[in-house]
């Protein structure tokens, strides 16, 4: 950090109460954030029970999921409004509160619409608890506040949550029922209140409270309409056979309409949800567009690698996922890779995204080369490790990166448009185009090979005929799933040649200055108060203009 710079505050917890342990009220809240990151309203890992126990389909599921990150995505810019609004007490309370009620109405039954609006909430609860449980540890973290020690730290509990959470959820379904993963997260936030209440006590950054006043509401309901929407054609678009569907197409109008009230409203408005300023910093466009290619790239994994392990080799939810648990390997390693390229070396972070997507294109290629209906289980691992080594290098460069080019004003701006792709749109994007080009060449290989089953060659077959066409479909599955591995596989080496090649100067020679709480608090009071100000010119005008006519 620069001379200039005061020395960082000192590292203190004044929320608990006195005869808490100094060393261990840390350990409690990363605990916590372990506990928030582990709920959510719907869990993918009982997918199957789930599915078939209330008469849903797999998308309407994976809605649910993408609900939650949504909430989660278009919260972030309130985050800090609230922080210096309500105290820490009364956050992580009430955060802890809305999940507990989303997991006991989840269980049940509802109208689709219904529950997907459970989930959403659900996830602005989740960010918003793990962000003070974070936010609270940061110094003791990293005292100067050095987002290239505290990305890759947040990245091991963020992605050893979403990897553990999901095992624990088919764990659940397979030796018991799917609602036990409910129950599992509810006794979780039951424990957060219990340390709340017992443990803690309230206390806010600052001693005055900053007001609600100015956040435009409406404009963050657009954005998170649209979003959804978008989210919505990607994720049932192959169902509904895309635009041949009029549900499909009347969906591709309204989010259309939906996305130029957003624009308009973001130039109009005084204090818009998304400011117009956060598009014009160098590099920050194509720093998001990047993150939505990558983000297109990674879902190989929601889409070819599971429709593989679970079509060709026919793994259960609870073998895949046990599978997956050695990503963990990779995402560990991942972390501390990053932690010393970016903090130790401090080396270009462009490069870091280079290496990132060579290791996905490793685990692409061990795919590709492994694409096979007889293969040993264990040979699947090591390009599982390095799926989880790519994923982490990517999510925490990615970030790292928007942050440098971004002032902290617009950061939390920028991490609700990073996070819209990389939580949720990036991946339904590549999702659809995958699911699209599975059904392309499936068809592509039945009209190319049914001409063989002759009635002469299936009798001379030492097999039955089900047999037969069960590995034939098995066989131009597997085939299918290469051929977008391969296509793939060109697309990553493409794009990190390109990473290579970009050599644009992101080489810090001083820790990035952030403010201290207090001071973000009394930014977030002025924004308040000019919005209240202008308020009240407005209400003076309106009585001038109607006491003129």
């Amino acid at each position: 950090m620069s001379h200039t710079h005061a020395a960082p505050p000192p590292f203190a917890m004044p929320m608990f109460r006195s005869f808490v342990p100094e060393k261990l009220r840390p350990w409690i809240y990363v605990l916590q954030a372990f506990c928030f990151q582990f709920s959510g309203g719907v869990y993918l890992g009982a997918m199957s029970e789930r599915v078939g126990e209330h008469a849903l389909m797999r998308e309407d599921i994976q809605m649910c999921l993408y609900s939650t990150l949504a909430g989660m995505a278009l919260y972030f810019p309130l985050l800090f409004r609230m922080k210096f609004r309500f105290t820490n007490k009364q956050l992580l309370v009430a955060s802890a509160l809305v999940i507990l009620g989303g997991n006991i109405l989840t269980v049940f039954s509802l109208p689709l619409p219904l529950l997907w609006l459970i989930c959403f909430v659900c996830g602005m609860a989740k960010i918003q608890g793990t962000f003070e449980n974070m936010s609270n540890i940061q110094l003791w973290m990293t005292p100067r506040r050095d987002f290239a020690v505290f990305f890759p730290l947040l990245h091991i509990i963020l992605l050893t949550s979403i990897e553990v959470s999901g095992y624990l959820a088919a764990a659940f379904a397979f030796y018991a029922h799917w609602e036990l993963m409910h129950w599992l997260v509810c006794g979780l936030m039951l424990f957060v209140l219990l340390v709340q209440t017992t443990l803690c006590r309230p206390f806010r950054p600052m001693p005055n409270i900053v007001p609600l006043r100015g956040i435009d509401w409406t404009g963050a309901l657009l954005w998170a309409l649209m979003s959804l929407q978008v989210v919505g054609l990607l994720c049932y678009g192959n169902w509904l056979d895309w635009w041949n569907s009029p549900i499909t197409r009347l969906l591709s109008g309204t989010s259309l309409i939906t996305l130029a009230v957003c624009l308009h409203r973001m130039f109009t408005h005084p204090q818009p949800y998304i400011e117009p300023r956060m598009w014009t910093y160098r590099y920050a466009v194509a720093i998001i567009l990047l993150i939505g290619v990558v983000e297109a790239i990674i879902s190989v994994e929601n889409v070819l690698e599971t429709t593989y392990c679970h079509g060709v080799m026919h793994y259960d939810d609870l073998r895949y996922e046990a599978l997956c648990q050695w990503s963990l390997l990779g995402v560990w390693a991942g972390c501390l890779f990053s932690l010393g390229w970016l903090k130790l070396m401090r080396w270009n972070a462009y490069k870091l995204i280079a290496v990132g997507l060579l290791a996905l294109a490793v685990y692409q290629i061990g795919f590709y080369h492994l694409m096979a209906s007889h293969i040993n289980i264990e040979l699947l691992r090591l390009p599982i490790a390095m799926r989880g080594f790519g994923c982490a290098l990517l999510s925490i460069a990615l970030m790292w990166c928007l942050h440098e080019v971004m002032s902290f004003e617009h950061f939390f701006q920028s991490l609700a448009i990073f996070n819209i792709l990389h939580m949720y749109v990036g991946g339904a994007l590549g999702g659809a185009l995958l699911a699209h080009g599975i059904d392309h060449y499936m068809a592509d290989g039945v009209a190319r090979t049914a001409g063989y089953f002759t009635h002469a060659a299936t009798s001379a077959m030492p097999f039955s005929p089900a047999e037969t066409l069960g590995a034939w479909s098995e066989a131009l599955l597997a085939q299918s799933l290469k051929t977008l591995y391969g296509w793939i596989i060109y697309i990553t080496l493409f794009f990190a040649l390109l990473m290579l090649l970009w050599d644009i100067p992101v080489v810090r020679r001083r820790v990035k200055h952030i403010p201290t709480w207090p001071l973000v608090g009394l930014r977030q009071a002025r924004k308040a108060h000019r919005w209240q100000k202008l308020q009240r010119i407005m209400r003076m005008r309106r009585r001038v203009a109607r006491a003129l006519t």
